[in-house]
């Protein structure tokens, strides 16, 4: 597919996804909250991709939503009626609200590889990848208190069920940077790599490594991971039960089976 802001790729069953406004610091502007939706939608549909990476080019990650984006939302959301307007900032929200969302409905896993800064509404999109990884030269935000807002899209409510809630508020509440080693400590992240070049060598070899194992089970394991997370554990056993019920005996289930006999490694369809 081509993206104006993002560079996307496949290949060995990896798509990587880039964040590519170097030159604005890969500020997210409105082209790229839609292209975003549309490239995991694009992973989730292609049956070749078993796994995906997002980073990004130049010198940071991102700076986070692009300020000239939100500077230029009243005159699109301007209605007559007062409370039009308001409905109309409301679908706003929500649809970037969506584009993020769009990692987690994505049925293959999201590798987050992280360098420089990640700020503001980059928090946001991070919180909803399945891992996340870091650089040493890493360094985080929730930037939104400082520009006199309420974090919206995502990472108020992502982030406190990944580090905790009194990490969260706090966060949250000061906008201070904290360092990649700080968010290896309260487990936002899972593994801090030396070098960016490190780190996505790293990054690709536990893909890689996803995209070996049946790619049946591992949307599954997402499936299940993610309902857990927001339902009651009686919730989770009952989901599972109904989904291995229809899902359990599969081609997958056979060859695994048959390659752990013959003492070689499986080949799945994807």
């Amino acid at each position: 597919m081509q993206f104006e802001t993002l560079s996307v790729s496949l290949d060995a069953h990896i798509a990587t996804v880039r964040l590519n406004r170097p030159e604005k610091a890969n500020a997210m502007n409105a082209t790229m909250w839609q292209e975003i939706r549309k490239a995991f939608e694009w992973v989730d549909a292609t049956t070749d991709a078993r796994v995906a990476i997002l980073q990004g080019e130049g010198k940071l990650f991102t700076a986070g939503i692009d300020l000239k984006m939100m500077m230029a939302l009243g005159p699109q959301i301007e209605n007559a009626c007062d409370a039009r307007t308001r409905e109309n900032l409301r679908r706003f929200i929500l649809d970037l609200q969506d584009t993020l969302t769009s990692l987690e409905r994505c049925r293959k896993p999201v590798l987050a590889a992280i360098h420089g800064g990640c700020v503001g509404g980059g928090i946001d999109l991070i919180t909803c990848a399945d891992m996340r990884y870091a650089s040493s030269d890493a360094y985080f935000t929730i930037k939104e208190i400082d520009i006199g807002m309420t974090a919206d899209v995502g990472t108020l409510q992502r982030l406190p069920k990944l580090i905790g809630e009194g990490m969260a508020r706090e966060l949250a509440y000061t906008g201070r940077n904290f360092s990649a080693q700080e968010a290896l400590d309260m487990r936002l992240v899972n593994r801090v790599f030396d070098s960016r070049e490190a780190l996505y060598a790293g990054v690709r070899d536990i893909a890689a490594s996803i995209a070996a194992k049946s790619p049946l089970s591992v949307r599954g394991t997402k499936e299940m991971i993610t309902y857990a997370r927001d339902h009651s554990v009686a919730d989770g056993l009952n989901y599972i039960a109904t989904w291995n019920a229809a899902m359990l005996m599969s081609n997958d289930l056979q060859e695994a089976m048959m390659a752990n006999m013959d003492k070689r490694v499986p080949a799945f369809k994807d």
